[in-house]
């Protein structure tokens, strides 16, 4: 760990009260204020909210402070407040938009089942996704 990088990364943070948006592995949507980052995209964020998207619509989970470790970052960017304000989508409650991206899950395994059927009776077959994590 290099202490000198730390004081300046956090010297440049704390002049910096910028929302940022952190797309983890998982396909999870993290928004927050960055308050650290070390050299392997280790982050720590403050008033978090993780954002689920479903069509038109979008729900904060207030999330508080969040710790990801940097393996999990897919990407990091700082959001525009300007531009942030002018989105077409339509904000919604926590638990309409947890229903509906259970009802979208379930329509898309449905989807993935048939697909599966339809390769087996034509003699192929798909390695399945979980499978994959382990390698």
């Amino acid at each position: 760990q290099c202490f000198i990088f730390s004081i300046t990364v956090n010297a440049n943070l704390t002049s910096l009260p910028e929302k940022h948006l952190v797309l983890l592995r998982d396909g999870r949507t993290l928004i927050g204020y960055l308050r650290s980052i070390d050299q392997f995209a280790n982050l720590v964020l403050h008033q978090t909210v993780e954002r689920i998207h479903v069509g038109k619509k979008y729900g904060d989970i207030p999330r508080g402070i969040f710790v990801v470790r940097g393996e999990n970052v897919v990407l990091l960017g700082e959001i525009d407040l300007e531009k942030e304000s002018d989105t077409p989508l339509q904000q919604v409650s926590i638990e309409e938009i947890l229903e509906e991206q259970r009802v979208e899950q379930q329509a898309k395994q449905e989807s993935e089942k048939l697909k599966v059927q339809a390769l087996k009776e034509r003699g192929l077959s798909i390695p399945r996704a979980d499978t994959l994590d382990e390698y």
